[in-house]
């Protein structure tokens, strides 16, 4: 009785941990291919608000973008 509840548990340990490095790695390559913004993106939202970005505006914004992920 008290093995079948341990394996049990166990099962759902190792279940979760290998469910976890699944998921993050299938996240990881869809986020590599399907950038969640991008320069053009960037560049319409400024002239949306106003603004004409310089290409070195846009850079530096991609690098505060990068330093999130």
């Amino acid at each position: 009785m008290w093995q079948n509840i341990l394996w049990l548990v166990i099962g759902l340990v190792v279940g979760a941990i290998i469910g976890f490095f699944v998921c993050k790695k299938v996240m990881t390559s869809y986020l590599k291919k399907n950038p969640p913004i991008n320069e053009e993106m960037i560049k319409t939202l400024m002239l949306q608000m106003g603004r004409k970005p310089s290409q070195k505006q846009i850079n530096q914004i991609m690098k505060q973008m990068e330093k999130f992920n």
